[in-house]
Order: C-alpha cells, then sequence, then structure tokens
C-alpha cells in the first residue's frame, strides 16, 4: 500500500514511466561481491565491565584513608556529608536520629542506616581527633556510603556518626 503521488491529471503514468526509467537506469547494476571474513578473525565479544572489588576494611587502611585534619583540633566540630541526589528531607531525617539504627553487618543484610562510634579524640593532643578525622574521609570515599551526619548527644554527639547506606 504505497503513496502515490498525484502531482497533476495523469500522475499515475508519469510514475509508472519514472520507475520504467529507473529500472532502465538500473538495468546492468550487478550486486557486489560479498567475501566472507578471513578465517581466524572472530568479531572480538563484548567485554563485561567489572566492578573493583571492595576491599575490606583491613587491607592497607594507610592507603586507602590518609590522616589528614579536616576537622577542629577540640573535636567538637560536627560531620556532615551527603551525594548528589539525596534529599534535604532524607538529611534532616537522619541528622534527628529518625532512621533506625542497625548492626555493623547492615550493607550485606540490606539495611539502611548505621551508627559509627569514633570518639571525641580528647587524648589524642595536638593532632586532634584522629579516629574522628580517619572515619570521615573513609565514609566520602565508600560508594555504599550516600550520607552521614554527626549523631545526637544521647547516641554520642559529635563522638559518633549516623551512616545512610545505599539501599
Amino acid at each position: 500500500m504505497g503513496k502515490k503521488r498525484h502531482t497533476e491529471l495523469g500522475g499515475e503514468q508519469n510514475e509508472s514511466a519514472d520507475a520504467g526509467a529507473f529500472r532502465a537506469a538500473v538495468r546492468d547494476v550487478k550486486p557486489l561481491v560479498q567475501v566472507p571474513p578471513a578465517k581466524g578473525l572472530v568479531k572480538p565479544a563484548p567485554r563485561a565491565r567489572l566492578r573493583r572489588p571492595a576491599a575490606t576494611a583491613m587491607e592497607n587502611l594507610d592507603d586507602m584513608m590518609p590522616l589528614i585534619a579536616t576537622t577542629a583540633a577540640d573535636g567538637a566540630a560536627a560531620l556532615s556529608f551527603h551525594r548528589a541526589g539525596v534529599r534535604v528531607q532524607v538529611m534532616r531525617r537522619l541528622r534527628r536520629g529518625l532512621y533506625p539504627t542497625e548492626d555493623a553487618r547492615s550493607r550485606d543484610s540490606g539495611r539502611r542506616c548505621v551508627r559509627i562510634i569514633h570518639g571525641k579524640g580528647y587524648r589524642s593532643g595536638a593532632r586532634g581527633p584522629v579516629l574522628k578525622t580517619a572515619v570521615d574521609l573513609w565514609l566520602r570515599r565508600h560508594t555504599d556510603v550516600m550520607a552521614f551526619t554527626s549523631a545526637r548527644a544521647i547516641d554520642g554527639g559529635t563522638g559518633a556518626v549516623y551512616v545512610l547506606l545505599r539501599g
């Protein structure tokens, strides 16, 4: 059911004349010879993109999280971080401690929120809070961490963080 153009009276005759002229023009055309691919040359299969295996927490801690001071020396500064796409309401609920916190193996169990108690680092001297700084840097680099913020005073205050994991 092809469309037929009617530009003038007898348009169908013009179309058949055009089609006949085209057939006459391509009468001597021969199809190209299909060359089979050379033996031994096989189209490579697409490679699957592999995710880097997640390093365990105890592997190369110095390489994973160099200790660079990013918080106040007294350890009282609150931590807060969120990735792009985490809504303000989610951060507000996390900061208020409204997500139930679960055990340390939460990611493997499909849970979403954990509390990490790192302490305030009062006895760290001039270096400042070593563990707090390390936890801050490590959580920012971990791909499964969507957001974290310092805990409420009843849950440890600036000596602990609530961590929201990828769901």
